[in-house]
């Protein structure tokens, strides 16, 4: 996703048009956590290494997901100010911490990563998920979050970073402000609504 947005053609515009091809596999961007993809790919790639092969392929998908992160993060960060929004002290929601939608496992979830990087930004972020556990998350990343909005809080960033069902049903309007930001990692909303996505 990183080679299209740099020539500015929507990743997901190339996935649906490959798509048309019998024998195309569509393989969605985003934030890879969890084990099974995760974790699991670098004691393959350490076994394969251990025995004088080099997996080049395995370790730059790794290098490409350990830096999705901080490349939303900077995304975010650009759009807000194309739209003239002081950085530090804005209001960031980040929507989504568990690795994949409508589940509360948080298990090495990629979305810390953006967190940590709006936070370094200056931005005062806030994490909403409905779904996973308050008390886990701030116990294994030290981060508070919400299970439910607060109504009189409006956003200047909102960065969609899991696809909980739930979210596809709020009024984004509603929690951003007039010139505020909504980038979907996930693609799942209106692409009329988001300012950028993955």
């Amino acid at each position: 996703s990183l080679i299209f947005d740099r020539i500015g053609i929507d990743t997901n515009d190339v996935i649906e048009a490959a798509g048309t091809k019998w024998n195309f596999l569509k393989y969605q961007p985003g934030l890879v956590g969890g084990h099974c993809i995760g974790v699991d790919p670098y004691y393959l790639a350490h076994k394969a290494q251990s025995l004088g092969y080099h997996p080049q392929v395995i370790l730059s998908g790794r290098r490409v997901n350990d830096n999705m992160g901080p490349f939303v993060a900077d995304k975010v960060v650009k759009l807000m100010i194309q739209k003239d929004h002081k950085i530090k002290g804005s209001r960031a929601l980040i929507m989504g911490i568990t690795f994949k939608e409508n589940c509360p496992d948080v298990r090495n979830t990629r979305v810390v990563d953006i967190y940590h990087e709006l936070i370094q930004f200056g931005l005062s972020v806030d994490v909403y998920d409905p779904w996973a556990d308050i008390d886990e998350v701030k116990h294994e990343y030290g981060i508070n979050i919400l299970n439910k909005l607060d109504d009189n809080i409006i956003y200047d960033a909102v960065i969609v970073a899991v696809a909980h069902s739930e979210f596809l049903k709020i009024d984004y309007k509603k929690i951003k402000r007039n010139n505020g930001v909504i980038f979907d990692t996930k693609a799942c909303l209106d692409r009329n609504l988001v300012d950028g996505r993955l």
